[in-house]
């Protein structure tokens, strides 16, 4: 799925290839920014429709959303070869109608902790990027290359 460049350990993704890799996540981070302060959460979300939807319980979350919609959301992969990062920015808004709720029910989103969760949030994005990296090991530096001598 992902071919780099020769000699290139980055490679942006495509919308696609984002989409492919989030559809496969069940876990990712919400961000939030409420009164020039940014709050990072970790969630429990499926894909749905390329859009992400999470579920929570009442709280930092869910108000911090309400006061500012506009959030990040963040998802990743790390192998003992290679990486990915998946970076979403978009609109938050609870899911209210009965239809958007039971489409949300059908994703079967388990909460990391037994407790009742019944909000449902949808991201729709405004942007989404993504790379993905192979590891290797660290190359030398030419002589004088950033070095103090010269």
């Amino acid at each position: 799925m992902f071919e780099h460049a020769e000699g290139e350990p980055a490679l942006v993704l495509s919308q696609d290839q984002c989409w492919t890799l989030l559809e496969g996540v069940q876990h990712g981070r919400l961000v939030t920014v409420v009164g020039g302060r940014a709050d990072i959460f970790p969630v429990n979300c499926a894909a749905q429709d390329r859009s992400i939807v999470l579920r929570t319980a009442p709280g930092s979350k869910l108000a911090e959303m309400a006061v500012n919609e506009s959030v990040l959301f963040e998802a990743d992969g790390i192998l003992s070869d290679q990486a990915w990062s998946v970076v979403l920015r978009g609109t938050a808004a609870r899911l209210e109608s009965s239809a958007e709720r039971e489409a949300a029910e059908e994703l079967d989103l388990r909460p990391w902790v037994p407790t009742i969760k019944d909000y449902f949030v949808r991201i729709s994005p405004e942007e989404i990027s993504g790379r993905h990296f192979r590891f290797g090991e660290h190359p030398e530096r030419e002589l004088g290359e950033g070095s103090e001598g010269g």
